[in-house]
């Protein structure tokens, strides 16, 4: 399997966001994380994607995933 480029805005205190890192490293699948409550250009980015402002939002080669939406973020990755 490919693996894709994946990137998790989060903030520290968010449990459904650590909940999402904790899915894609059982998956084996590398992230790169954002904490968007300490770079405000990374919450930018965020916005700007997915016009939330609620976090985990999930990026995966550009389809947006917003919450811990496990069936979207495993159907994305092709699992």
């Amino acid at each position: 399997m490919m693996s894709k480029a994946v990137k998790v805005y989060t903030t520290s205190t968010c449990p459904y966001c650590t909940m999402v890192k904790n899915f894609l490293k059982e998956k084996n699948i590398t992230f790169e994380e954002a904490d968007v409550g300490r770079d405000r250009t990374a919450a930018k980015e965020m916005v700007d994607k997915s016009g939330q402002m609620g976090v985990p939002v999930v990026d995966i080669e550009g389809k947006i995933i917003v919450g811990f939406d496990k069936e979207a973020i495993s159907r994305e990755l092709g699992g």
